[in-house]
């Protein structure tokens, strides 16, 4: 998996033989510098992008390689041992129902590289066919959170904190008429590490000290939060292509601010949407799990913890799972799906028609 952050490739090698699934073996590797760049550009329009797009795929196929085979070296199992293996791609651009009511996403990936250099099977492209039947395409990760986190007494918020946040509601198993809900809160950590890397040349703010230096502007994150995509009903998602570095010029016009200020001010934006969709749509929840990036990030969590009182906020690792490889283990999950033709969306998370079978496979 490779997300909006635009930090590296975090890859799991998830057992599925026993009742419950078991992770074996977790790796994970920075993108080259050279990579990353490229990867950022192409979020927005340029030069020669089917070009640079086609090479990008190529990098990052490599680099989802030399995370396979460290799986395999931890784990001491040959290619042969492998059903398959989930590969996200890069989003570069996500627009689903726009322009012609069906709009597109795109995830850049050269799976079949992929399967050459690894002898594996490879499962990709996992979110067209629900944007084909009329979905979001996004966010696919409910599914799993609810085979991994879901309880039969009790309701169950997660929140994914990656560069762009989302939240799945699981109702208890018993409630046998309530919907799994999953959808964009808006921006998690994509904002604050742009920042964090224009002001102070780092690629985050860790455990968002610098964040906690500052104040929270009170009329800028007015501004920010009156994005009508906060307003909107799910299904939604959203990504670069809305929640990025002009965005946020726009936002801040001429102003003079001070950099921490900034900072704090974007780590409650992300805090606070989150807690607005968590007060909107999953009040009956007692209990927040926290995964993706954002999980380490002490600040935002005790911001979330001051905005949900009375809530159980914690990090994925008290619940089973590390925090960096839920959303690897959720695309293993999905690609699992794949090979046995079992559908991977669900409709009341990204308005689908149906359920779907995602993916496309590329055989070893």
């Amino acid at each position: 998996m490779s997300g909006t952050s635009l930090d590296g490739v975090d890859g799991v090698l998830a057992d599925f033989s026993g009742d419950r699934m078991a992770i074996r073996s977790h790796a994970s590797a920075s993108f080259p510098a050279a990579l990353r760049a490229e990867l950022l550009a192409l979020n927005t329009p340029g030069d020669n992008e089917l070009h640079r797009a086609a090479l990008a795929s190529n990098g990052l196929a490599r680099s989802y390689n030399d995370v396979v085979q460290a799986l395999l070296s931890a784990a001491a199992l040959p290619p042969s041992a492998v059903a398959a293996i989930g590969a996200h791609g890069q989003t570069v651009r996500h627009r689903p129902g726009e322009f012609d009511d069906t709009g597109y996403t795109l995830q850049i990936n050269n799976a079949a590289l992929l399967a050459e250099l690894s002898q594996m099977a490879v499962v990709a492209d996992f979110r067209s066919r629900d944007v084909a039947a009329g979905g979001q395409g996004a966010p696919l990760v409910p599914a799993f959170h609810r085979a991994l986190f879901g309880r039969d007494d009790m309701s169950v918020a997660v929140l994914n904190i990656g560069g762009i946040s989302n939240l799945s509601v699981l109702p208890p198993a018993e409630a046998t008429d309530a919907k799994i809900l999953g959808f964009d809160c808006g921006p998690g950590n994509a904002l604050m590490d742009h920042w964090c890397q224009r002001h102070r040349g780092q690629p985050f703010d860790d455990a968002g000290q610098w964040a906690a230096s500052g104040n929270i502007l009170a009329e800028l994150l007015q501004r920010l939060r009156a994005d009508t995509f906060f307003t909107r009903t799910p299904p939604k998602s959203t990504g670069r292509d809305l929640f990025n570095p002009e965005w946020l010029a726009a936002q801040l016009g001429e102003a003079a601010y001070a950099p921490a200020d900034v900072q704090s001010t974007l780590a409650e934006l992300t805090a606070a949407s989150c807690a607005a969709d968590f007060h909107r749509y999953a009040a009956g929840s007692r209990l927040l799990i926290v995964c993706g990036g954002g999980a380490f990030n002490t600040h935002l969590l005790n911001r979330l913890r001051a905005l949900l009182p009375g809530i159980a906020v914690s990090p994925s690792s008290e619940h089973g799972l590390p925090p960096q490889q839920v959303e690897a283990a959720a695309f293993a999950w999905l690609a699992r799906c794949a090979i046995r033709r079992e559908s991977g969306n669900l409709a009341s998370v990204t308005g689908a028609r149906g359920g779907r079978v995602l993916g496309a496979v590329y055989p070893a």
